[in-house]
């Protein structure tokens, strides 16, 4: 099975959703072979949601990038603190940032998280 590097699906993702007319960046670069992807949504209300790569275990069959929402509709420190512990862990993770009003406009593979605390 050969994956898609980190840089081509990040592009191709910013692309299709400003294609789309959604507000889509890059806000940090990681590794471009194989970096995670996390997606960080500004829902236009005051509240963002945060989605990021699914454990191996819950992904199941399914190939390509599969998703978790880590939160859903939170104010927006929560989600950029959690962004930032990641990034001290893990240097070389992307953060891709969109802009949609509503939760299902993603067009991504999205699989049950588990409770956040």
């Amino acid at each position: 099975m050969s994956t898609l590097r980190s840089d081509i699906w990040c592009m191709a993702f910013v692309r299709r959703h400003n294609d789309l007319g959604h507000f889509c960046v890059v806000v940090r670069r990681g590794d471009p072979i194989a970096g995670q992807v996390f997606l960080e949504v500004d829902h236009l209300d005051g509240t963002r949601s945060l989605y990021t790569p699914a454990p191996m275990l819950s992904r199941g069959e399914k190939e390509g990038p599969v998703f978790q929402c880590r939160f859903q509709r939170v104010e927006p420190d929560k989600v950029r603190d959690r962004i930032e512990q990641e990034v001290a862990f893990d240097p070389d993770l992307w953060v891709l940032g969109v802009d949609l009003r509503t939760d299902d406009d993603l067009g991504i593979e999205v699989v049950a998280a588990p409770e956040t605390r």
